[in-house]
């Protein structure tokens, strides 16, 4: 007994702040992430729960809730993004946070989700003829060549099978015409003693000099820097939007980036829909991404700074104009790091 005794000593002595339940639980009576006393569920000081479980179960569950409790505010803030995008950006800036998923975790979100999907719909097939590396054009040309060789008699093969060949019609077409721009890029060098400049922006240059040479490897780096630097879009777009309020003692830089992050959102989503549909051979995919996006732009300012339809139309014309810009930018700054 005085062993036993003694081991609770010892054991109370390395945690103090516990007591034995008589579930086995432990039950704390100072916080264990800062140490203030509980006088509650919660700590007063931090919020961590008082009592933290320490199982495996608890673990699972802890990541369920943490999945379900960011569902159940999705399914309520994406209805609300899609048909009420301005009362959900004015009720989010006037303090409604725990209804809604916040802006730059749905931006995160939504971008993670886009990559996801554009890799999943992308023709993974090589449609250049080959890296084109060192001026070798004839290596190039001939790799291109065979291949296109050996499409056409996958067709041949297809037409005896009596099969669909519209897949495979279309790949020729495809390769046909990397050949073609094949071909015009070498009597382009061939024509300008090697050197082939297609801007006059240096880094520009270098970048779609790169996209010439190793379009794969250039298509890569470009993908991997636009997710990398997709945030990059919010303090680019931001001082865009202040110049629609400008000097305004309402609205200020918060409600800006609110906003911005909130339609970002909404148009990477209307993106995957549209990578969507066109992996399924839809027709109309252009014509969505083209008139969408100034109707919920037109929504948005309406319902996040009160304005009325005249103000919102130029406003909204005016947006499209500092979107596009901001895009551009932001293109210009991807295209900069793959020179480097």
């Amino acid at each position: 007994m005085a062993e036993i005794g003694q081991g609770g000593l010892i054991a109370n002595a390395a945690e103090p702040h516990r007591d034995a339940g008589d579930t086995g639980h432990t039950h704390e009576t100072a916080c264990l992430n800062c140490g203030t006393a509980l006088i509650g569920s919660h700590c007063h000081a931090c919020g961590q729960a008082a009592h933290v479980h320490r199982s495996l179960g608890a673990f699972f569950h802890d990541l369920l809730h943490g999945v379900f409790h960011f569902e159940g505010r999705i399914w309520r803030t994406l209805p609300m993004l899609l048909r009420r995008p301005g009362r959900l950006t004015r009720e989010y800036i006037d303090g409604r946070r725990a209804s809604y998923v916040s802006p730059i975790a749905l931006f995160l979100f939504s971008v993670f989700l886009m990559f996801a999907v554009f890799h999943a719909v992308e023709d993974h097939e090589t449609i250049a003829a080959a890296p084109v590396e060192s001026g070798d054009f004839e290596t190039a040309a001939t790799a291109g060549q065979q291949k296109l060789d050996g499409l056409k008699a996958q067709r041949r093969t297809l037409r005896a099978q009596g099969s669909d060949t519209a897949e495979v019609e279309r790949r020729i077409d495809e390769q046909r015409q990397a050949l073609e721009v094949l071909k015009e890029t070498r009597a382009a060098v061939a024509g300008n003693g090697g050197e082939q400049h297609f801007s006059d922006i240096r880094p520009l240059d270098k970048a779609i000099g790169k996209f010439r040479k190793n379009p794969e490897l250039a298509a890569y780096k470009l993908q991997t820097y636009a997710y990398k630097y997709s945030w990059a879009l919010i303090p680019i777009s931001v001082p865009f939007l202040w110049l629609l309020f400008p000097f305004s003692r309402r609205f200020h830089l918060y409600d800006h980036t609110v906003f911005v992050t909130y339609s970002l959102c909404f148009m990477t989503l209307l993106v995957i829909l549209g990578m969507a549909l066109q992996a399924a051979g839809a027709g109309f995919v252009a014509g969505l991404l083209f008139f969408v996006p100034p109707f919920h732009m037109y929504a948005q300012l309406r319902g996040a700074y009160g304005v009325g339809r005249f103000g919102a139309i130029w406003r909204t014309v005016l947006l499209g104009w500092f979107a596009s810009t901001a895009l551009l930018l932001f293109f210009i700054m991807i295209m900069a790091q793959i020179s480097l």
